[in-house]
């Protein structure tokens, strides 16, 4: 190691992809935010359908347009939805938590050798 207190490429390269899998933690934090809100849409929609009489008039969302469907229909849509949210919410938390994993062995790895750069030679 020089006297001028530089560091390594390879520490370098560690710092970078330790800010990148930061920045990953962060992203996967926000797009779990948004997946529960919709899961949570979905499961109020579906709650408030089957409070619904029969003979009410339902309408969807169809792009701009509200076009009236059956209750059995949207139903089946919003079940789907609930179903697709549930899994990208699972396939997410396993996602972070690999990530997380890498973070904290990266981060573990760094300590290490920023403990031994730090030393001086013969401690």
């Amino acid at each position: 190691m020089s006297g001028s207190g530089e560091m390594p490429p390879q520490l370098q390269n560690q710092l970078a992809q330790l800010q990148q899998l930061k920045v990953q933690i962060e992203a996967a934090g926000r797009q779990k935010m948004q997946v529960e809100a919709m899961l949570q849409d979905s499961e109020n929609a579906l709650e408030e359908l089957e409070k619904h009489d029969e003979k009410s008039a339902i309408y969807k969302n169809v792009g701009m347009l509200m076009i009236k469907a059956s209750s059995d229909e949207v139903k089946e849509e919003l079940s789907e939805k609930k179903e697709t949210y549930a899994l990208r919410l699972k396939t997410l938390e396993r996602q972070n938590e690999r990530v997380q994993k890498r973070y904290q062995q990266l981060q573990q790895q760094l300590r290490e050798a920023l403990g031994t750069a730090t030393q001086p030679p013969g401690a």
